[in-house]
């Protein structure tokens, strides 16, 4: 049975200061430094031992991958890089900050960019778009890789991870709405040999 780690990167500096980050490559703070190298070593007192790592090409993700698997005493894990694990592209929102986007065009609007599965900021992505590039991904790369046993942790962002859980999760458009990936937690599906997920839990 294979295992399969989702870890949403640590706080970054835009994390902090409540801004729409998006593809803007900004990094960690000190506490989201802390995150990872928690996230590790729940890893390591868990005792699963990795194959391979899949990242997106954002730094705060690689940074967080980096500390965890130091921590977990895995460094020097296959990584695999790639742009459709990054995190949802904000558009022209990127590097506001959400409390004065709320203030200049309402808080039902801006809410409706941020967690609506569909509705898209303008110049980004939705939810759905997101989804577009993450999920074919997963299915054609990470899915194989799962069904050859092999235990894979994914090091990513709040919505390509809220892509990938919403279908292994199989929820409706309306309950993913509602779903918060936490920063710095890792959490672990156990897969059959089919590719199937069959048992999920938060370490």
């Amino acid at each position: 049975m294979a295992k399969l780690i989702l870890l949403r990167h640590g706080q970054s500096t835009w994390n902090l200061e409540n801004r729409f980050t998006g593809w803007v490559d900004v990094p960690l703070t000190e506490t989201g430094i802390k995150e990872a190298e928690e996230a590790g070593e729940k890893i390591k007192i868990a005792g699963i031992h990795l194959d391979i790592a899949y990242t997106s090409v954002l730094k705060r993700a690689q940074d967080t991958l980096t500390l965890c698997l130091k921590t977990a005493g895995q460094e020097g894990l296959p990584t695999v890089f790639d742009q459709a694990l990054n995190e949802r592209h904000y558009g022209d929102l990127q590097g506001l900050n959400k409390a004065e986007t709320a203030v200049k065009f309402g808080d039902a609007q801006v809410k409706l960019w941020r967690r609506s599965y569909d509705v898209a900021p303008p110049g980004g992505e939705s939810l759905k778009d997101t989804a577009a590039r993450t999920l074919p991904y997963f299915n054609d790369k990470i899915l194989s890789d799962l069904k050859e046993g092999k235990n894979i942790i994914i090091s990513a962002h709040g919505n390509s991870l809220r892509a990938i859980v919403m279908e292994l999760d199989n929820l409706s458009e309306a309950q993913v709405i509602e779903l918060n990936i936490p920063n710095g937690v890792p959490i672990v599906y156990d897969f059959d040999d089919k590719g199937n997920p069959v048992a999920k839990n938060e370490l």
